[in-house]
């Protein structure tokens, strides 16, 4: 019999396996380099969109702040000298407040160029100076120096945001405004200070007193409450599920459903919300409470699923010895099994949770998209949310409030980045390698 090994000549045959390896190898390659290409692109795309929202957003930091001296006139300010603050905070402070600006430039005239004049400074200034006064009530009577915030086309206009080299026509001041301006900067009057009402104030319809305080009360009550429903039920259900329950059609339903539920687009949760809490059990609209349990019923399938992987990754020898000690069904689960698989639990926790605080399309079907300007005090209260603030925001036409919302992004990026870190932080600290 003819051996076919030998039909093919050695060399020829090395070298045809030479030639398939260097394929291989020119193919990995060729594959490694679109990965790492592919990152590239990731990364760079990451790389502009943060670099936009920062160079669009750190400015919001920042407020320009106006200088006036305003006198406290009795006669004006307290007229029966009763030293009453209630009565006190009933004084006409607009009026202090413009005839303060108003002395710097004794030469403006004319109904037109008084209330061009006044637009340098804030509508909330007469708050800041009611506010100062009612915490200095010896001021009463003199002349004190106090920084109010610009008007929001002239904080815009000191970042540089509205050139002084165009056209008159073509920006928001003009030229008579931008030389008052230019009349206070030149003696010490306008300055550039850390914007505190960005994080102490609630929304406003003037970009120049808006801030997200409101919000972040509103984000943390939501979240309060989706935490007390989701997770309790979510573990329970994984625990159910995974070590209870019997293997049958009816489990493997629920299963596929589970899956399905984490797919599904969130609106659909806040069609839920609208529908059964607000129209059927009418609760209140607009409300920390209903969007918690809508936040809730959307993070559970995360919950249920990252605890149904927690509680298998749990070896069996684990449950075989407790059981072979004597210990029930229960009691193995409760004290050996749930206590080892609950780091992961909470990692996905966590990650559910930073899901539900950057979710807007819920919250907005259930009424949370409402121009709110107090800080809510309990579940119960109107409130907003952080991202539906920034959707707000970005809908809005002032100028001003591009600042604010590319600066609310960085808050709330902020956060998710810090709930993420220490989801990661809890999975290294905790993790059990078996």
């Amino acid at each position: 019999m003819t051996d076919i090994a030998t039909t093919v000549p050695r060399p020829l045959a090395d070298a045809d396996s030479a030639a398939r390896i260097e394929r291989r190898y020119r193919q990995e390659r060729r594959f490694r380099r679109i990965g790492l290409a592919a990152i590239c692109v990731a990364l760079g795309m990451l790389a502009i969109m943060l670099i936009t929202i920062v160079s669009n957003g750190y400015t919001a930091f920042i407020a320009t702040e106006v200088a006036i001296d305003v006198t406290f006139d009795p006669a004006e300010v307290d007229p029966d000298g009763t030293g009453d603050p209630a009565v006190i905070g009933r004084a006409n402070f607009q009026g202090l407040t413009r005839n303060a600006l108003r002395a710097y430039f004794p030469d403006v005239s004319g109904r037109t160029d008084r209330r061009d004049l006044n637009k340098l400074i804030s509508v909330g200034a007469p708050s800041t100076v009611r506010a100062a006064l009612l915490e200095n009530l010896d001021w009463m009577g003199t002349t004190q120096t106090i920084w109010v915030k610009a008007g929001a086309d002239f904080d815009s206009f000191n970042k540089g945001q509205i050139p002084r080299d165009v056209p008159e026509s073509d920006r928001r001041v003009n030229d008579n405004q931008v030389s008052w301006f230019d009349q206070l900067a030149a003696n010490g009057r306008v300055e550039k200070r850390f914007n505190g009402t960005f994080f102490s104030s609630a929304d406003s319809r003037e970009p120049e007193q808006a801030g997200i305080r409101g919000a972040v009360v509103g984000s943390f009550f939501t979240l309060i409450v989706t935490l007390l429903l989701a997770f309790p039920v979510g573990v329970m259900a994984a625990v159910y599920l995974e070590e209870f329950a019997p293997k049958n059609r009816w489990t493997d339903l629920i299963e596929v459903n589970i899956n399905n539920l984490a797919a599904v687009p969130s609106i659909v949760f806040g069609l839920l919300g609208l529908a059964v809490l607000l129209n059927l059990f009418g609760l209140p609209r607009s409300a920390p409470l209903v969007g918690g349990i809508v936040l809730a019923l959307m993070t559970l399938p995360t919950i249920i699923i990252a605890g149904r992987a927690s509680l298998k990754a749990v070896p069996p020898s684990i449950r075989e010895a407790a059981l072979g000690m004597g210990a029930s069904p229960l009691q193995t689960v409760t004290h050996h099994v749930l206590p080892l698989a609950l780091p992961g639990m909470l990692t996905g926790t966590i990650i559910g949770m930073a899901q539900a605080l950057g979710e807007t399309a819920p919250l907005l079907m259930i009424g949370m998209v409402a121009f709110i300007v107090d800080v809510p005090g309990s579940f119960t209260d109107p409130a907003t949310v952080l991202p539906v603030q920034i959707f707000l925001w970005a809908d809005a036409p002032e100028r001003g409030f591009v600042e604010k919302t590319s600066a609310a992004i960085m808050v709330l990026l902020a956060f998710l980045i810090t709930m993420n870190l220490l989801a990661v932080l809890l999975r290294k600290r905790f993790e059990r390698r078996w």
